[in-house]
């Protein structure tokens, strides 16, 4: 209605009705918001708060029928990511967001990451040193993820693929919103039945996300939790640039849930390549030492044989022969059979000088075939003419 001024004229009902249908002419029907969280309460059902920055305000709120759906429950001073749209009460000109959904924002997950992080580390939870190394062959291994899944199924086809042989028993677990004390309770339930179980590992993993979907395993008792426990703990959490408190705390942190797998279960294409060199090996080396013992055995033999009484005999024998020989080479028979002849008395005693006869002594001539009996008639010497 207008005026005689010119100016338009409205009551504060047609007012209030022209500023609504402006916002909803100009005004996208769902738009994303950066804000911080201040003094959230639940009235009747609906959550009302208070969403701020540095400069500005405006009230916000989760009606009861949208709040159970959310994942993720904000608490005094969270920076939040709300998918929202505006709530325009003509009656009272009130303008308000009505939340559809939200999600921590990138800068209040990290806070919480320092904060955690900060707390854990003095007490040396994250030191390399307390890390365990893995079971080289697990007979059974403790897979917590989400099922079903893209992850879960990937996971379970390279462990197929890899090392058939290790038993993969699934846990479900809830992996997004304010689900770390499921994901306890769970963990908790493996770490009993482990023992009968045969598990050996667990493994902790969840695919890709946003960082802040990976709030969760930023989780102070979680991580004491996974530091305590008695098995060795892979995680595989979101993508390979995502790092979180549990990856901190985990004995093995994989870039990828399907990386976990191949992290903690041999290859075993690789393995029997292995196996295949190292058979070589040994029977080359079985080989080596087999003609070693061989020759050592011939070595043996041969001195056995040389130590045989039989042929000791035969060697005593030659050396006896041998022995008989020179004695018979040497023998005085020998030099009368080759023309000389020995001189002697008739009471056999040899003469050796020509002192030891005269002129008419009576000696005897012993040839290789006789004695000759002879007179001597003259002694000379060397000298004499």
């Amino acid at each position: 209605m207008n005026s005689d001024t010119g100016l338009p004229h409205y009551s504060v009902a047609e007012l209030n009705q022209a500023i609504g249908s402006l916002l909803e002419r100009g005004f996208a029907p769902r738009f994303l918001l950066d804000a911080t969280v201040s003094r959230p309460q639940l009235k009747k059902g609906h959550l009302w708060l208070t969403l701020v920055d540095e400069q500005a305000s405006i009230s916000g709120v989760v009606w009861a029928s949208q709040l159970n759906r959310l994942t993720f429950r904000p608490s005094e001073g969270d920076g939040v990511l709300v998918v929202g749209k505006l709530n325009f009460w003509a009656s009272r000109a009130n303008l308000c967001v009505q939340i559809l959904d939200l999600r921590p924002s990138l800068s209040a997950v990290l806070r919480q990451f320092e904060r955690v992080r900060s707390l854990l580390e003095p007490e040396g939870l994250l030191a390399p040193a307390r890390k365990r190394a893995l079971p080289a062959m697990p007979a059974a291994i403790a897979l917590l993820t989400s099922v079903p899944s893209s992850a879960l199924a990937d996971m379970l086809r390279t462990a197929r693929e890899r090392w058939p042989a290790t038993a993969i028993h699934v846990v479900p677990i809830p992996v997004q919103g304010p689900v770390e004390a499921q994901i306890r309770a769970r963990l908790a339930e493996v770490i009993e039945r482990a023992p009968d179980l045969g598990v050996e590992a667990i493994v902790l993993a969840r695919g890709g996300g946003s960082r802040e979907d990976l709030a969760v395993f930023d989780g102070e008792e979680l991580a004491r939790d996974l530091a305590a426990c008695p098995l060795p703990v892979v995680t595989g959490l979101g993508h390979e640039d995502d790092t979180t408190i549990a990856d901190l705390v985990a004995d093995y942190r994989a870039a990828t849930p399907t990386a976990a797998i191949v992290a903690l279960l041999p290859e075993r294409s690789s393995l029997i390549n292995a196996l295949q060199q190292q058979r070589i090996l040994l029977r080359q080396r079985l080989l080596q030492r087999l003609g070693q013992e061989r020759h050592r055995l011939e070595l043996h033999r041969e001195r056995l044989l040389q130590l045989h009484p039989r042929r000791l005999l035969d060697l005593q024998r030659q050396q006896l022969l041998q022995r008989l020989e020179l004695l018979r080479a040497l023998s005085p028979e020998r030099l009368l059979e080759r023309g000389f002849a020995l001189v002697q008395h008739p009471d056999g005693r040899l003469v050796r000088s020509i002192e030891q006869v005269s002129v008419g002594s009576r000696l005897e001539l012993v040839l290789a075939d006789g004695k000759v009996d002879t007179q001597v008639r003259e002694v000379r010497g060397k000298t004499d003419g």
